[in-house]
């Protein structure tokens, strides 16, 4: 080997360690970076010996591909038991103890007690508390649960937003991809930042992304609408500026084309837009449909009929405000939701000390005289007996409350606290599940892509080497060199 091939050699072998060495201290700067995807720069043959080629990106398309699906899924996931969570924190703790179904059950042993004992007072006073107590908890339950609607609309709008920022970024991203790629630059910092813009995304939205000449790419919802295409598409959403009962909220449009609300407790939700339409627009308006049944059935359980039982219906105990806030006396037709019926219901001013008398809680004629039962004594319990009896009787519901099948009130209510635990139950054992897929895809996407610091430690070690090395023929020839100028003088 001559002596300049010697020295080529070394010099070769200084450029080769540096470069590498400059690959090992990048990925050991971003270890902790979770979309950085590793580097490495391979020797390869050149013209003139081993080089190193072009720095490679341990990118797995498989593996990424797997990761945003998981991740999509389990943010739908995550976000509907969010919501159920919040709805059942309207019905108290653990015990649901606010809820109809309990409050109800208070109100009907209440009802025991002053049937047993119709002259005292203190045990009417009971029952109206209980009673009270029905009103407001249905009224507190309806408002909140139009509030977490409210929070949910004003989240798809925040969401949305966001979506339409990662979009513009993601196409920044992309032409810095395409560009680099088209001039035979480096895209991988670039391409860290797309995949880690598209994970982002794939949490707001199910999305799928297909690869095009040139490095390219473009985005399609998990339903097939495009997202993302040279350019990003529009994500439209207008806010609503107030919830009640009867309020649809408006729907979000990508291109144009409705995104679809998720179905089922083991949602279909991909990303979180899709699992708030499904709260807002499935979830909170059936349960309110239900806590509205339940108010019509008080009402009607408690209506008044007349001494014979043959006189129109009126509310008794229990009636309700129109949405202009007048008293109403007429029973809502059977089987048939009253929108927003529960944030409405009263009790009957008839009976409320002190412009109120007791005495009509027992005796009936909250309407007038002609409906009143109990005319001699006062130890009559048949009207009071009857409403607890109303209670558990036969009554129709509308299908729409998901639960109309129900027998009578008492089951209703506690029918309607079941649906609510039994979607609870099946989102949580989904959310188990979708989030143990999405730990373990990012565990092995991690595996393949990210860094390794026993490993980038290693190489650093055999980099050294190679410096030690490259150092030592540069000294020889330094020596052999010193020497011929010696024999030379």
């Amino acid at each position: 080997m001559s002596l300049s091939s010697t020295l080529s050699t070394a010099q070769a072998i200084l450029s080769n360690t540096g470069t590498q060495a400059a690959v090992v201290a990048k990925n050991l700067a971003n270890a902790q970076n979770p979309d950085y995807v590793r580097r490495s720069a391979p020797i390869v043959a050149g013209g003139n010996g081993a080089v190193v080629g072009d720095i490679v990106r341990a990118g797995n398309p498989a593996l990424l591909r797997q990761t945003i699906e998981s991740s999509s899924a389990a943010s739908g996931q995550r976000t509907l038991l969010d919501g159920l969570n919040a709805i059942k924190n309207l019905m108290g703790g653990n015990d649901n103890e606010f809820s109809p179904a309990k409050l109800i059950a208070a109100l009907q042993n209440n009802l025991d007690a002053f049937a047993a004992k119709t002259n005292d007072i203190g045990l009417g006073l009971a029952v109206l508390a209980s009673a009270q107590d029905v009103a407001a908890g249905l009224k507190t339950a309806s408002d909140e649960l139009q509030g977490l609607r409210k929070q949910a609309d004003e989240e798809i709008g925040n969401k949305v937003g966001e979506l339409n920022a990662l979009l513009s970024q993601f196409q920044e991203a992309n032409d810095r991809v395409k560009n680099l790629t088209a001039t035979g630059g480096d895209p991988n910092d670039a391409l860290d930042t797309r995949d880690g813009l598209l994970k982002k995304i794939s949490e707001i939205v199910g999305v799928t992304a297909s690869l095009r000449d040139g490095n390219d790419m473009v985005l399609y919802t998990s339903d097939g609408t495009t997202l993302f295409e040279t350019v990003p598409r529009k994500v439209t959403f207008q806010p609503t500026a107030s919830f009640d009962a009867s309020t649809p909220g408006n729907g979000i449009a990508i291109d144009g084309v409705p995104l679809r609300a998720g179905q089922g407790g083991d949602t279909t939700a991909k990303g979180s837009l899709q699992a708030l339409l499904q709260l807002r627009d499935q979830i909170a308006p059936v349960f309110q449909s239900q806590l509205d049944e339940i108010a019509r059935g008080l009402v009607t359980a408690f209506a008044e009929t007349g001494p014979d039982g043959t006189l129109v219906p009126m509310a008794g105990l229990f009636t309700y405000k129109d949405e202009t806030g007048a008293l109403q006396t007429a029973v809502p037709a059977a089987g048939a939701i009253v929108p927003g019926l529960a944030s409405r219901l009263v009790i009957n001013p008839a009976v409320v000390p002190p412009a109120g008398s007791m005495d009509a809680l027992r005796d009936g004629g909250m309407n007038g005289a002609e409906y009143r039962v109990n005319t001699g004594g006062s130890s009559y319990a048949g009207l009071i007996d009857q409403y607890n009896r109303n209670l558990e009787a036969p009554m129709a519901f509308d299908p729409a409350t998901a639960i109309g099948d129900s027998r009578n009130l008492l089951s209703f209510a506690t029918m309607s606290v079941g649906w609510l635990e039994q979607l609870r139950s099946s989102a949580t054992h989904a959310d188990e599940a979708k989030y143990a897929m999405l730990s373990r895809s990012l565990n092995a996407y991690s595996s393949a892509t990210g860094v390794s610091l026993d490993e980038e430690l290693s190489l650093l070690l055999d980099i050294e080497q190679a410096y030690k090395a490259a150092a030592k023929l540069l000294r020889m020839t330094d020596e052999m060199v010193e020497a011929l100028l010696k024999m030379g003088r």
